[in-house]
């Protein structure tokens, strides 16, 4: 009997053995497949959950140009408090100077391990080797389908993405709704063409009283929707041959600048002389004009009681839609350790979580990317009402200035020209020329 008993307790220890191995294979198989441990930040959790960060200390440096004017101090307090194992250390600067601080820093190798700019800086920053491709971050750490296109303005042709939004500023025709119930004139509508607006501008116009349109001749509320809607563009697709000398992209700066030529659009000397583009549209001096989201905020705030709303961006030539948009990107500092870098997309991470998007869409400054912050914006009733204007107008057509790395540098090139054509120095046709000219060096120059 005894000797059965010891054969039992020899294969009740064996078995025991056995299972705890087992076990030891799979734990060892499941950290090995991409759990998220303590020696990986950026393998946390993108919520931003406390509970599976890991205890390794790291320091972050975070860059903010504007500082919290630009960036919701709720968001960056929110990160620090739920991420304890990261230090903070916050660099901030009013937008110019930090422009130029940046730079230096580069050169020196002392730059934040994540920060924000214009999105064709980061593009630029992409190409000299500055910024870290974050592609692979997004396509294993976020679901696309969480949010909209726009989440990938600083990607490449090439598939490379230098940097997420922090946040979108696209524009709508903004009209006062005074204006035209005086001028006994029907409101814009979502289903209103290019033509609408140039006929409804010259019946609006009274003359030394009031223009129908702003005619602004900058590049995101003036010239660059105008080549847009007229079927052209500034480069073409794959953003290395220039796109002045398409005879469609002629006929939209052609249709601009006759507008302010004209009569029916305001000139640069009327604005000036009344206080400049926004009080001209808020005081009734100029019926419509094409208005970026963020400027809701100075509106509201300076004329709250204006009468004022927006509809999506006419309808182009060829009957679609297309809505410029203007992205400030952030990007991680592709020489920053690796452990910096996991923590900076720990922060990215955070600021794209529902509740940080949430913070973005309350602010009025600019546009979350994650859909479920934008139908909160279904619910505001602060000015302008119909802000699915923007929402369906940037789903419906959204696109960025053809920016590339050299945008900051043709786009000026293109800017010099317009501005004569527009004072009536140079012919549009001829002044397409020169543009197509030195634009395409530019290109040639930087490839």
């Amino acid at each position: 009997m005894k000797k059965r008993l010891g054969v039992v307790s020899v294969l009740l220890v064996a078995v025991m053995v056995f299972m705890a191995a087992c076990s030891s294979s799979n734990s060892n198989k499941e950290e090995a497949s991409g759990s998220p441990s303590a020696s990986n930040p950026a393998s946390a959790s993108p919520s931003g959950d406390s509970s599976k960060e890991p205890a390794k200390q790291v320091t972050l440096k975070l860059g903010l140009p504007g500082s919290y004017d630009v960036t919701s101090k709720e968001i960056v307090d929110g990160f620090i408090a739920s991420h304890p194992n990261i230090k903070v250390e916050i660099q901030e600067a009013p937008w110019g100077d930090f422009t130029s601080k940046i730079s230096t820093q580069i050169a020196g190798n002392t730059a934040p391990d994540v920060w924000l700019q214009e999105n064709a800086a980061i593009l630029g920053y992409g190409k000299r080797g500055v910024a870290e491709d974050l592609s692979q971050y997004i396509d294993r750490d976020l679901a696309a389908g969480d949010y909209i296109d726009a989440l990938f303005a600083a990607k490449t042709p090439e598939g490379k993405v230098w940097g997420v939004p922090h946040g979108i500023n696209p524009i709508a025709l903004a009209y006062n709704e005074d204006v035209f119930k005086q001028a006994n004139i029907a409101a814009p509508t979502d289903d209103w063409t290019y033509q609408n607006l140039i006929d409804a501008s010259k019946q609006l116009t009274e003359k030394d009283k009031r223009f129908g349109y702003v005619g602004n001749s900058s590049i995101t509320t003036g010239w660059f929707p105008w080549i847009k809607q007229a079927g052209g563009s500034a480069l073409d697709a794959t953003l290395t041959k220039a796109n002045f000398d398409n005879p469609n992209t002629v006929k939209g700066l052609s249709d601009l600048i006759a507008g302010i030529q004209g009569g029916y659009f305001t000139n640069a000397d009327f604005v000036k002389a009344n206080g400049g583009e926004l009080e001209v549209f808020a005081t009734g001096k100029a019926a419509m004009m094409m208005f970026q989201y963020s400027q809701q905020v100075s509106i509201n705030d300076k004329f709250p009681d204006t009468n004022w709303n927006v509809v999506k961006v006419p309808k182009a030539a060829d009957g679609n839609r297309y809505v410029p948009m203007v992205t400030n990107s952030w990007l991680i500092y592709s020489k920053a350790s690796q452990d910096a870098k996991d923590a900076a997309w720990e922060f990215l991470k955070y600021y794209l979580n529902e509740e940080s998007q949430a913070i973005v869409a309350k602010s009025g400054s600019t546009l979350p990317v994650r859909k479920s912050a934008l139908d909160l914006l279904k619910d505001t009733q602060t000015k302008p009402l119909n802000k699915a204007a923007y929402t369906e107008g940037i789903a419906e057509g959204g696109v960025t200035l053809d920016e590339n790395a050299s945008w900051s540098e043709w786009r000026l090139k293109v800017q010099q020209v317009v501005n004569e054509m527009v004072a009536g120095n140079v012919k549009v046709e001829d002044g397409a020329k020169t543009i197509q000219t030195e634009v395409q060096k530019v290109l040639d120059d930087n490839a």
